[in-house]
């Protein structure tokens, strides 16, 4: 009998997390031929969610809960999620009820089409306009940065082999991008139609701060386009600043008269002064984030586990 393994990060979800979880299960135990687990993951959640997923995997040994010290962010608790996962299929999924359990089945059987990685496609977004509008600038994103075909569209529901997730555990960024790790993982990624729910209660954690963090993880993670777009602007500024400063010798030649002009010395100043900082700064994250990593920084920290609250209890 094959397993399934579905990890819930979970944030702020105490009010309505034992609902989605009680769809999941309604749909997994109806699969024939399939066993599952749910590991759930309070990613440092300021309310009782942890206390909630402790009450739950009393009454059904299927799922296990993990409480992290922190907020580590979404990707990162999803890997924690993924190093307690034993299914033969992982599946990845939200806390707040819009990633619909019935379009598990759905994902599985496009999966055996061939495909390592199925997402959820969805035909019309629930989600807010700001959320479409960021979902929309991380496809460009990771489109570009990352090698993902356009006609791929990723989303934070998506099934994939123990293969893939055996190599997603083994990543020891500082900065994970899941989405990141797998297309370099494999280019045999598909798309499955499942329907999009409305929230179950809460709203997004993702504030505009939050979403560019993530885009930047993406980026200087997995891709070195960045420095490259840094050293084309750079030489593009350069020919530039050359070619000017023949024209200003030759017209200053042919027209003595000609005025200096401080303001224009000025504005061409800045605007190469700001190409540069920026530029450095680019360099800047890079480097940053090298030094976490070779500092052997902790991906995460687990405070608790649901196996070693009930060991306590006995």
């Amino acid at each position: 009998m094959e397993k399934i393994s579905v990890v819930i990060p979970c944030y702020r979800s105490e009010e309505f997390i034992e609902a989605t979880v009680n769809e999941i299960v309604g749909v997994l135990s109806g699969m024939n031929g399939y066993d599952y687990e749910i590991i759930l993951v309070s990613d440092g959640s300021p309310d009782k969610v942890f206390d909630r997923i402790l009450g739950m995997s009393k009454k059904n040994p299927r799922i296990t809960g993990l409480e992290l010290s922190r907020n580590f962010g979404q990707h990162v608790a999803l890997i924690a999620g993924y190093r307690e996962a034993t299914g033969n299929y992982v599946v990845s999924m939200d806390d707040d009820g819009q990633t619909p359990a019935s379009g598990i089945p759905i994902m599985l059987n496009k999966l055996q089409d061939g495909y390592d990685v199925v997402y959820a496609k969805y035909p019309k977004s629930k989600q807010t306009g700001f959320r479409r509008c960021g979902s929309k600038i991380n496809q460009t994103f990771i489109s570009w940065g990352l090698a993902k075909p356009k006609s791929i569209i990723t989303s934070s529901f998506f099934v994939m082999r123990k293969f893939i997730c055996d190599e997603i555990k083994k990543t020891v960024v500082t900065y994970p991008y899941v989405a990141g790790l797998v297309f370099r993982i494999t280019s045999n990624v598909g798309n499955a139609i499942v329907e999009h729910n409305d929230r179950v209660g809460g709203k997004s954690g993702y504030s505009l701060g939050k979403l560019f963090s993530l885009w930047l993880n993406g980026l200087t993670t997995f891709s070195i386009k960045p420095l490259r777009i840094a050293t084309f602007t750079g030489t593009i500024v350069a020919i530039a600043g050359f070619v000017g400063m023949i024209f200003v010798f030759v017209n200053r030649f042919i027209n003595p008269e000609a005025p200096l002009g401080y303001s224009s010395t000025m504005t061409v100043m800045l605007f190469l002064g700001g190409i540069i900082m920026l530029m450095l700064g680019m360099i800047g994250e890079y480097i940053g984030r090298v030094f976490i990593s070779v500092n052997n920084t902790s991906q995460y920290v687990v405070r608790n586990r649901t196996d070693e609250e009930q060991n306590g209890d006995d």
